[in-house]
């Protein structure tokens, strides 16, 4: 059993599993205008949730909320399900790729055996799609690999119902129905619009280009608040959800960079170039942030990696996005 399913390598999980499922089903669409369209660009730094003990920073929206916008905006209807009975939940992909329908899936990274050694770690928000099964393992589309996986039915089993934080809990997704007809530019706009609201409007100061100077206040009072070691450790923290877990602040930025650029196209309107080339420049910024942090990290700090001074280029950060993300809803009204 398997369907004919294109695999295509990605830089973000959800990004690549939404792009491949709309594709499939005759809408062909790029991980950027996935990502762009989705509204997936955010930033929150919340420090009363915690990941390994340690303060949450996000770069993109929950999970799950690309892939229900997307297909929202393209009026594509969807079927989502979850399960509490991990038996039903397998029967129920089965019947699901048996009717040559892909799935995706939300998963558990760290149960997924075809992850090398050194990539696994406990995050329960991996998508990914099935596309058939063979003998006892499934064929599976992981955007983040260059090939197609095999996965056996006990190992995704476990990664469909891994415990802890954001617990999957057998989530599974699929297209049912695709439009004739898509407004694409109409879609464009409205995934811009939502995501300057949410950047310059949010009401809480913990998000948007506020949480970027609230990050930046924190930052430069650690040392101070938490000590050497502590300090370090919560900038390890960091960078790490900022260049590793889920692509990371840098990587989005360069992913909308991407999709502002086909926006150009879409919306024949050449402005969209430089707010491009901006974003792309304010990705730039992110990555010399997180070289500064590192090396105060490995002990290899200079003056110039002082927290005053990471904290300034956050403070940088937050001026280009807040300037950017205010012309840019000035062009889409």
């Amino acid at each position: 059993m398997k369907i004919d399913y294109k695999h295509r390598q990605s830089a973000h999980c959800e990004n690549g599993a939404t792009a491949g499922l709309i594709t499939h089903h005759g809408i062909e669409i790029s991980e950027a205008m996935t990502f762009g369209i989705g509204a997936g660009l955010f930033f929150g730094y919340i420090p009363f949730i915690r990941l390994n003990h340690l303060p949450l920073t996000t770069f993109r929206v929950a999970t799950g909320s690309i892939f229900k916008r997307v297909t929202k905006e393209l009026g594509i209807t969807i079927k989502t399900r979850k399960f509490s009975n991990q038996q039903q939940a397998m029967d129920v992909l089965d019947e699901t790729i048996a009717r040559g329908i892909p799935v995706g899936l939300q998963t558990g990274a760290w149960w997924l055996p075809y992850f090398p050694d050194a990539y696994r770690f406990h995050f329960n928000m991996h998508n990914l799609v099935v596309f058939g099964k063979k003998d006892n393992s499934y064929l599976i589309s992981d955007s983040v690999f260059p090939e197609p996986v095999v996965c056996a039915v006990d190992d995704l089993r476990k990664a469909r119902f891994a415990k802890g934080a954001l617990a999957p809990k057998g989530k599974m997704y699929y297209l049912s129905e695709v439009p004739d007809r898509i407004d694409m530019p109409k879609a464009i706009i409205n995934g811009i619009k939502t995501v300057t609201k949410a950047m310059l409007k949010y009401p809480l100061p913990i998000i948007g280009v506020s949480g970027i100077r609230f990050l930046a206040r924190r930052v430069e009072s650690w040392p101070i608040k938490l000590g050497h070691e502590k300090a370090l450790l919560y900038l390890g923290q960091l960078i790490r959800m900022q260049e590793e877990i889920g692509t990371g602040g840098a990587g989005f930025r360069f992913i909308y960079a991407a999709f502002l650029q086909e926006a150009a196209v879409h919306l024949a309107n050449d402005r969209f170039i430089e707010f491009s080339e901006r974003m792309t420049l304010i990705g730039d910024r992110w990555r010399e942030f997180a070289v500064r942090a590192a090396r105060n990290c490995k002990g290899r700090a200079g003056n110039e990696d002082s927290y005053p001074a990471m904290a300034n280029i956050l403070m940088e950060i937050a001026d280009l996005e807040e300037g950017l993300y205010r012309e840019l809803a000035e062009a889409v009204a």
